[in-house]
C-alpha cells in the first residue's frame, strides 16, 4: 500500500467514515448459505477501544505475518488506530511488524525465535504453515512466553496459543463464494482453483470449501487446483496454463488477494468468459470487478483485525485468558461484493473514481 493511500485511510479515520455497502456478510454466526441483500459494513474505520483499564502504562509488542503485501498494510493501520487512540490515554504501544519478501514457515520459525530474544509483552503470529509453525507456538507457551495469532490464520486446533484475532470462517468464505460461481454458471462447467500458498489455514480451508462446494453438482468438474504462493505474476502464469490445457474453463475460484488479479490478467489476455470469484480488496481486482471481469471478491475487514488485535494484545499482556474479556477466537467479517460495488470501494479505500 502506498503513502498516498494510508494517507487516505488516515484522512478517513478523522471524519469517522463507515463504508456501507450491499452485500453478503460471513461471521462468527453465520449459518451455511448467502443471505441475498444483506446490508453490513465492509470495513469499519470508527473504532473506540473498550472499558478494559490496562494494568500498565507501556506495552512493547511482536508480530511477525506471512508475507510483505498490501493486505497486512491494511491490517497495520487498524493496530496504528488502536495504538493513536491508547496514546491519547496516557498508554505507550510500541510493536514490530515484520514479514518475508515470501512466503516461508523457515523464516517465520526463525523470525519467532528472535522475538524470544526480545523484550516483548506479547508475541503474536499469522500462521504461515499450521503443521510446522504450530509445534513451535506450543513450545514457546510452555516456555513462559505469552503468544497469540491473529489476521487470516490460526494455528492447529488444540495449540497451546493463548487467543486469535482474524477470520474463523475461511472455509465457508470459499464455500460462499464458490456458491456464487456456481450458480452464475447454472450449476455446469469446468473450474480451476488457485489456492495460495502451501500449508496456510486461511488458503487450504478457503480451497476446501471450494471443492466441497463442487462436489455437490454432478456437471461441475475440477480441472486443476495450483499454489501460487501469493504472487499476482506466478497466478496469472499458472491461470494461462489452465486456459490452454483446458480452453473450455468456465470459472475460477482464487482464494487469496493476490490470484484474483493474476486470473483476471490471464482471462483477459486470452479473451476467455472464464467467471471468477476471489477474495479481498486489490486495487486492480477492484477495477476487474467494475469491469464485470471478476463476478465477486469475498473482502475481510482487515482494519478491524488490526485494532481488536492490539487490544487483545493488551489484555494478555496483563495476564488474563479467553474468557468475559476477551473470546478464545475474535472474529472479523468478510463481505461479498459485486460489480455495483466496486466504484465505491475503490473511492473510499483507494481515492480512485476511476471508471
Amino acid at each position: 500500500m502506498s503513502e498516498r493511500q494510508k494517507n487516505i485511510f488516515r484522512k478517513l479515520l478523522i471524519v469517522a467514515v463507515s463504508l456501507v455497502i450491499a452485500g453478503t456478510s460471513s461471521g462468527y454466526s453465520t449459518d451455511n448459505g448467502i443471505k441475498a441483500g444483506d446490508t453490513n459494513s465492509v470495513v469499519d474505520f470508527e473504532h473506540n477501544l473498550d472499558d478494559y483499564v490496562p494494568a500498565k502504562k507501556r506495552y512493547n509488542f511482536y508480530f511477525t505475518y506471512k508475507i510483505v503485501h498490501p493486505w497486512w498494510d491494511a491490517v497495520a493501520l487498524g493496530m496504528e488506530d488502536a495504538q493513536k487512540k491508547y496514546l491519547e490515554k496516557g498508554i505507550v504501544i510500541t510493536y514490530e511488524y515484520m514479514a518475508p519478501d515470501a512466503v516461508s514457515y523457515e523464516d517465520q520459525t526463525n523470525k519467532l525465535l528472535h522475538a524470544q530474544e526480545g523484550d516483548y509483552d506479547v508475541i503474536g503470529v499469522d500462521v504461515a504453515d499450521e503443521e510446522k509453525i504450530s509445534p513451535v507456538l506450543d513450545k514457546m507457551v510452555d516456555s513462559g512466553y505469552k503468544v497469540m495469532t491473529f489476521s487470516s490464520s490460526d494455528a492447529a486446533p488444540g495449540s497451546k496459543r493463548i487467543a486469535y484475532v482474524g477470520n474463523t470462517h475461511n472455509y465457508q468464505d470459499g464455500a460462499d463464494l464458490t456458491e456464487e460461481l456456481c450458480k452464475k454458471l447454472g450449476y455446469k462447467g469446468k473450474v480451476g482453483i488457485l489456492v495460495g500458498s502451501y500449508g496456510a489455514p486461511c488458503h487450504e480451508d478457503r480451497a476446501k470449501g471450494a471443492k466441497d462446494t463442487i462436489a455437490k453438482y454432478k456437471d461441475m468438474e475440477i480441472v486443476a487446483v495450483e499454489y501460487d504462493m501469493d504472487s499476482i505474476d506466478k497466478a496469472f502464469k499458472l491461470a494461462v496454463k489452465m486456459l490452454k490445457d483446458n480452453p473450455d474453463i468456465a470459472g475460477f475460484v482464487c482464494c487469496n488477494m493476490s490470484n484474483p488479479v493474476g486470473a483476471a490478467r490471464a482471462v483477459t489476455g486470452l479473451g476467455s468468459k472464464a467467471v471468477i470469484v476471489g477474495m479481498d480488496h486489490d486495487q486492480e481486482a477492484l477495477h476487474y470487478l467494475n469491469k464485470g471481469v471478476i463476478y465477486c471478491l469475498g473482502v475481510q475487514d482487515c482494519f478491524s483485525i488490526g485494532f481488536d488485535t492490539i487490544q487483545v494484545a493488551v489484555k494478555i499482556a496483563d495476564g488474563n485468558m479467553p474468557g468475559s474479556l476477551f473470546p478464545d477466537k475474535t472474529d472479523e467479517r468478510t463481505t461479498i461484493i459485486y460489480q455495483e460495488d466496486a466504484i465505491p470501494m475503490l473511492e473510499i479505500l483507494y481515492g480512485d473514481s476511476t471508471q
